[in-house]
């Protein structure tokens, strides 16, 4: 991880992080804390980075199931023994799950993995969509001009932290602006509380930090309130908020106890405007099973999406318009024993959407699914080759989007040729990508409300790229 000057700017922003306030530039945060933006759109919309953690096996988890594609598959990936990662095929048991496309896609067939029967549902229901071999890129890049080194790449390809630096921020690592931010910056006038623009249900992301705004931190649970914070400390002569939050001289002391003062105030009032989970308010997920073991077990990642359905239900007593939320998933990074694992990782990334789903349909009597739209990210994709029981960091990825604004059923991007040395392959069937990051945000920006001016500024790359709406949005 590269070294980093940490200013005094650097230090307010992290505390006001840590305790869920936006912060940045602090002087302008505190100045706006609380108080109502311009009104400006009339509907709401919600847009939900779901990140995994560690760069997603795409080649399993979306497949090319044509002859072709899975004899080539086959011969890659199936070493014939107990660690072969190579998925049983169409029609077999425990096979994966053929779909259609809308648009037609001569001489190929697709499927998903076995264990993403729920998202099939949805992409066959017209509320999710394949986004194909989307990757970090700073322009449209050719294999022979990867290989020349001849056009400016991403930095530091195939590293955990710098990709995903750059997929969450649009930057190298060590930026402190990410693409949800920077949108957050831009939509938050439609908001009536600026402080709940942003939300981490997955703790600080440089993706939700823009330059005016940062995140709001919030556990699964709901807000964490301070315990006793009315109560009398020091023989009974100090209140302890007066003691936390109180007045200061020292400046830093001051802005320090500022930033506590206001995430005193926003838990309260998030306390009192959010949905409760459970019967008669947002349900609570049921019980995920693993299918390697069939144990039962709590979803971290649904209960993270619960604590985003009770925000979007407490959207009206918030004055929101406009939000960007953020939830992850670790465990991706599969370098042995992907077979077990990485069935397990898509059946809990399966539990968890579909719960989503379902919840979105009817959150507290209103379907709020044309107005909700996930979309999901990874540090990169991997080699399409085995390594014995797993695979090797990758590049370019296969991504999903679900909502009811979404155009389902259909694959967008050049869906790549499964084998080696072809035109996106740079060793080994990692895969260039053959669409950008920024073209993929900019979809989704799009949708939000930003225009062309304030995409651009969003993604300054996207100036590189013809196609700066990839259609997926309707």
């Amino acid at each position: 991880m590269t070294h980093q000057h940490f200013s005094r700017r650097d230090f307010l922003r992290s505390i006001a992080s840590a305790t869920g306030v936006a912060a940045a530039p602090l002087a302008l945060n505190l100045a706006a804390a609380g108080t109502a933006a311009a009104a400006g759109a009339s509907d709401y919309k919600a847009l939900i980075c779901l990140y995994m953690m560690g760069g997603n096996d795409h080649y399993n988890t979306f497949l090319a199931t044509d002859r072709t594609s899975w004899t080539e598959y086959e011969r890659l990936r199936d070493t014939n023994d107990a660690q072969s990662i190579a998925l049983p095929k169409d029609g077999s048991f425990g096979g994966v799950l053929p779909v259609g496309t809308a648009t037609v896609q001569p001489g190929r067939t697709f499927a998903f993995h076995p264990q993403l029967a729920g998202l099939r549902q949805l992409y066959n229901s017209g509320r999710a969509a394949v986004v194909s071999n989307v990757g970090t890129l700073v322009q449209p890049t050719t294999r022979e001009q990867y290989l020349a080194n001849s056009v400016p790449l991403p930095p530091k390809l195939f590293s955990h932290n710098d990709q995903q630096a750059v997929w969450l921020s649009d930057r190298a690592e060590g930026s402190t602006v990410g693409w949800g931010g920077r949108m957050a910056d831009l939509i938050n006038s439609a908001n009536g509380n600026s402080s709940f623009t942003c939300i981490s249900a997955a703790g600080n992301t440089v993706f939700l930090s823009g330059r005016q705004m940062q995140q709001f931190q919030i556990a699964p649970a709901g807000a964490v309130p301070i315990e006793g914070i009315s109560g009398r400390v020091l023989g009974a002569n100090f209140q302890l908020r007066s003691l936390i939050a109180g007045s200061h001289t020292n400046k830093l002391e001051a802005a320090h106890a500022s930033v506590v003062s206001r995430s005193i105030d926003l838990q309260a009032q998030l306390a009192s405007a959010m949905v409760a989970a459970g019967p008669g308010g947002v349900p609570n997920p049921k019980g995920y099973v693993n299918p390697m073991t069939g144990t039962a077990a709590v979803n971290p990642l649904a209960s993270q999406l619960q604590i985003v359905a009770r925000m979007i239900a407490a959207r009206e007593a918030l004055g929101m318009k406009r939000q960007v939320f953020f939830v992850s998933m670790g465990g991706f990074d599969t370098h042995d024993g992907q077979s077990r694992r990485h069935a397990a990782l898509m059946a809990r990334l399966d539990h968890a959407l579909s719960y989503f789903d379902t919840t979105m349909a009817n959150l507290m009597g209103a379907n709020v699914r044309q107005q909700v739209t996930l979309f999901t990210a990874s540090d990169f994709g991997r080699t399409l080759t085995s390594n014995g029981d797993g695979t090797d960091h990758g590049w370019g990825s296969h991504h999903f989007v679900a909502g009811g604004a979404v155009r389902g059923s259909d694959i967008y991007g050049d869906f790549p040729t499964i084998g080696l040395g072809h035109a996106n392959d740079i060793g080994q069937g990692a895969l260039l990508p053959s669409v950008a990051v920024d073209q993929y945000g900019a979809t989704l920006g799009r949708w939000l409300g930003l225009s062309d001016s304030e995409l651009i500024d969003v993604f300054p790359s996207l100036v590189n790229f013809s196609q700066r709406d990839l259609g997926f949005m309707r």
